[in-house]
């Protein structure tokens, strides 16, 4: 039989790693805006291992772009970059803050909320037609040579 102290240390535990997931989901691109001076992320390979194998961006392609560019205050290209990018960071902040205050009232918040099937399928959903759109762009934009070029292969 599992002991109430080991479930609790393992919530504990969960939720001290989601702080810091979400600490360093705010942090990265915020040292990669500081060494954005001369705005080399436009130019630079992709972050994206997927992208950088096939050539073709993944449905989280941009994000880290689109926080960089959300941290210098141009909101337009960081929508451009990805749309979910000014989200993430308010669901970061709001991660932290649930989650300590959780730590120090030991009582749970907004867990019918966070384990709800149909939110998680609705943003699923949206996130496949989001980059299926994002898809149809990319082709119609880059031509096939581009697409290789994007890649670690050329």
């Amino acid at each position: 039989m599992i002991s109430t102290d080991y479930i609790n240390n393992n919530k504990t535990r969960r939720k001290i790693y989601g702080i810091i997931g979400a600490v360093i989901t705010l942090i990265v691109p915020f040292f990669l805006m500081l060494d954005n001076h001369n705005n080399h992320l436009e130019s630079d390979q992709s972050f994206c291992p997927f992208k950088m194998i096939i050539g073709f961006p993944c449905p989280g392609c941009g994000i880290t772009k689109s926080l960089v560019y959300f941290y210098q205050g141009d909101l337009y290209k960081s929508i451009s970059y990805h749309i979910l990018g000014p989200f993430v960071i308010a669901f970061c902040w709001v991660t932290i803050i649930v989650l300590t205050t959780e730590l120090i009232t030991k009582k749970e918040y907004f867990n019918g909320l966070l384990y709800n099937r149909k939110l998680a399928y609705g943003l699923a959903v949206f996130l496949g037609v989001y980059h299926f759109i994002r898809l149809i762009f990319f082709i119609r934009n880059n031509s096939f040579d581009d697409i290789l070029h994007q890649t670690i292969w050329f």
